[in-house]
């Protein structure tokens, strides 16, 4: 199958519906080989039916790209867990030979307001956003080092997935923000680290209708600018081989709209040349937050 992936092995976490499927389906439809990861849960990360099954969510996803034409195998293993992180990458290579690429996606909510929020919620939602990004990558990177040391460089390709919630913060969901935001700053230290051996990584944050959005902003979603299908063709690109150049920077996406995110920068600034007191410190910090441009709210603010 021909495409901008052609040849090249992808391997999607959480793949089994939303913006996962969506992904896995367009890499496929670019000629990719695709390992669809889904562990098969509910939407708060609990089981469904209390262990994964052959005819589970990852599963269905690969049938569908073979029955469209396409390859691509189904790996069922918890990618928050170092054994099933690695085994997805052993799932590449038994299978294919090789990994090229691979998007961190898998991911579910438990919201509550901060004063509410169990501690068991923020450790499940921590875990697999962040550590479940963190895994993966850590054994796909091990794999493209060892290969860049043995004369094989790799043109390998990593997509996290943030989200607004990550770059502005979200009332009641303190848990999956600070994951999000978390996923940033490994993104852009992945980056630094992994460019010697011939690895981009870059960050997305997505908006689109998916079993976590579908009931938080119920009439937008129903447009189908918010399809997920409608995200999936920058993912591709970014995994791709003609992604030349293009790593440690983070893209909002949104039907047709793709924006460039620009994140923390110096803004204005003083420096007295000596050690301030207090009252001074708070009279400069006043001024510079008056010569600034006002922060954007965290999403469900109070505006008034």
């Amino acid at each position: 199958m021909a495409g901008i992936c052609a040849d090249r092995v992808v391997a999607v976490t959480g793949a089994g519906r939303g913006l996962g499927r969506a992904h896995a389906l367009a890499f496929a439809a670019e000629g990719a080989r695709v390992v669809v990861n889904d562990l098969g849960v509910a939407l708060d990360g609990t089981p469904t039916d209390g262990t994964p099954t052959d005819d589970g969510p990852a599963e269905r996803v690969a049938a569908e790209i073979r029955a469209a034409g396409g390859e691509a195998v189904a790996h069922r293993g918890d990618i928050a867990t170092t054994e099933g992180a690695a085994s997805l990458v052993t799932a590449a290579l038994d299978t294919y030979g090789r990994l090229d690429t691979l998007v961190n996606n898998a991911g579910f909510l438990r919201d509550r307001m901060l004063v509410n929020l169990d501690e068991d919620d923020w450790d499940a939602v921590v875990r697999v956003h962040l550590k479940g990004h963190f895994l993966p990558l850590k054994h796909a990177a091990a794999h493209w080092r060892a290969e860049a040391k043995a004369g094989r460089r790799p043109r390998a390709r990593i997509v996290n997935t943030t989200s607004g919630a990550g770059l502005l913060g979200s009332v009641g969901q303190g848990n999956y923000s600070a994951a999000k935001a978390g996923i940033v700053a490994l993104t852009l230290v992945a980056a630094a680290e992994l460019a010697p051996y011939g690895v981009h990584v870059n960050a997305l944050a997505p908006a689109a209708r998916t079993r976590m959005t579908e009931h938080v902003f119920a009439a937008a979603m129903a447009s189908d600018a918010m399809a997920p299908e409608n995200v999936s063709p920058l993912v591709v690109w970014l995994g791709s081989a003609a992604n030349e150049g293009v790593t440690g920077r983070v893209f909002e996406a949104e039907g047709g709209r793709i924006t460039l995110m620009c994140g923390w920068h110096p803004g204005p600034g003083s420096d007295k040349g000596t050690r301030l007191t207090p009252a001074e410190a708070g009279d400069v910090a006043r001024a510079l937050v008056g010569a600034a441009d006002p922060p954007l709210p965290p999403y469900g603010a109070r505006t008034t």
